[in-house]
């Protein structure tokens, strides 16, 4: 299926890492002309090594002055931004802090506002563009641990459906994309580590199932499905999706990220 997508430029925050980098390879196989961000220089670069397309940009999104100066490095214009930087950092009720709690809402939430703001009046200048959140099912089935991340990305999905509302009628695009628990090499490791601890076997083949266990498609979602549905969003082919929370879990019951 041709996405249509072929000549557009997309900035994908954090993908420089994880499922970023898998959703700007993924955006460069349709034709995209691909902004691969990193925080810290040199980052960028060693990510378009593996992927081997895109081009670099970095800034620091977590402050004003580097999310700045990454929007003045990006080739205009950019037709379509994914708010993909974000982090899930460990906490609990009784640990984290207030420092903690901001910490998390400037990771997760205000990385994203300072592009948005400063990307969505050329987006409207030209009558079109796609603005794609990446949150978490736990935005709205949270776990007891981590609140900060949860409450920060449950503010996210409110974001979203704000600057729907917002672009109505503009030609601009807005979704969120919630990922459940997805197979990345940290969460691979960690799980074959406790499968062999708890006996469920050596491999990951013997051992996800049991991690699987109350997801009903019986395995961990993969980061390509997840840039699957994020290049589609992207396109012009889902001009009809706007202002919609997209969970990508397998149908899970019970696990969160």
């Amino acid at each position: 299926m041709d996405l249509e997508l072929a000549g557009k430029t997309a900035l994908v925050s954090g993908s420089y890492r994880g499922t970023g980098l898998i959703i700007a390879k993924r955006l460069a196989e349709e034709g995209v002309r691909v902004l691969v961000h990193g925080l810290q220089a040199g980052q960028a670069e060693a990510a378009i090594e593996e992927i081997g397309t895109g081009e670099p940009v970095t800034g620091d999104i977590t402050t004003d002055d580097g999310a700045a100066a990454l929007v003045d490095a990006c080739p205009r214009p950019v037709d379509v931004l994914i708010n993909n930087y974000g982090t899930a950092d460990a906490g609990s009720w009784e640990e984290s802090n207030t420092d903690a709690w901001l910490d998390s809402y400037q990771k997760n939430v205000l990385s994203a506002q300072r592009l948005i703001r400063r990307l969505l009046p050329e987006m409207r200048t030209l009558g079109w563009g796609r603005i794609i959140n990446l949150g978490t099912i736990g935005s709205t089935r949270p776990n007891s641990r981590m609140p900060q991340y949860y409450a920060a990305k449950g503010a996210l999905a409110t974001m979203t459906i704000s600057l729907a509302k917002e672009t109505a009628g503009t030609g601009i695009g807005v979704n969120l994309v919630s990922p459940g628990l997805i197979l990345t090499p940290e969460v691979q490791a960690a799980y074959l580590e406790r499968g062999v601890k708890k006996g469920w076997g050596k491999t990951w083949e013997e051992i996800e199932p049991h991690v699987a266990k109350d997801i009903p498609l019986g395995r961990i979602v993969r980061r390509e499905e997840v840039a699957d549905l994020i290049a589609f969003l992207a396109s012009p082919l889902a001009n009809g999706i706007h202002g919609q929370n997209i969970r990508v879990d397998g149908g899970a019951l019970d696990i969160l990220t």
